[in-house]
């Protein structure tokens, strides 16, 4: 005997694949990064109702692809751009062994044009000398990522623009920064292209 959903089980499920889409379109039209403040946005402008259960990341993330393969068919010519300015800065920096991560390396165009590298020295203070020994205008923060042995850490971040492009330093320690932080979006270890593997992505 076949057993089919209760009738408000399936609303509610077209309820969240609409608020998966919704978040999707959010993040890629206002550049937002933050998943939880993209599912806060979608709940209120869809007026959906507190019980539903929100989407989860992984299904953000897959609306956000389908709705770039069959919306935004030119945005593949935009990824190519943003993985070749990638490519350019991964050899302007290869003294501190680069690896691309984020969306740029997922295949994920979104209004914020950034590029997110993962770099190693042995301090923040030898990447900032040698910015400047290139006259390489950039501005200085810091970002909280969670790590698999010591929870959340606090870690430097570089900016610079190269073109159009923000290009997003995070930078790791050499001795300690081989562990890749985790993702925001499914919690595993964050995956990490390096050099050959990008000029690979773009041939």
């Amino acid at each position: 005997m076949t057993m089919s959903k209760p009738s408000h089980k399936r609303a509610d499920d077209r309820t969240r694949q609409r608020l998966a889409q919704e978040c999707a379109r959010i993040i890629a039209d206002e550049g937002i990064k933050d998943f939880k403040l993209a599912k806060s946005k979608a709940r209120e402008r869809l007026g959906v109702s507190p019980r539903v259960a929100l989407p989860s990341n992984v299904e953000i993330e897959e609306a956000l692809f389908e709705q770039q393969r069959l919306f935004n068919p030119d945005e593949q010519q935009q990824l190519r751009h943003l993985r070749q300015i990638a490519l350019e800065a991964m050899r302007f920096l290869s003294h501190f062994q680069p690896c691309l991560v984020g969306s740029v390396l997922k295949g994920i165009v979104t209004s914020r044009l950034e590029v997110q590298l993962h770099v190693f020295a042995d301090t923040s203070e030898e990447l900032i000398l040698y910015l400047i020994d290139h006259d390489m205008p950039f501005e200085i923060s810091e970002r909280r990522l969670r790590t698999g042995s010591q929870g959340y850490q606090q870690f430097p971040v570089i900016q610079f623009v190269v073109d159009d492009a923000t290009v997003d330093l995070t930078i790791f320690s050499r001795d300690s920064g081989r562990e890749p932080p985790r993702s925001p979006v499914d919690g595993q270890p964050m995956r990490r292209a390096r050099l050959s593997e990008v000029e690979d992505l773009i041939a």
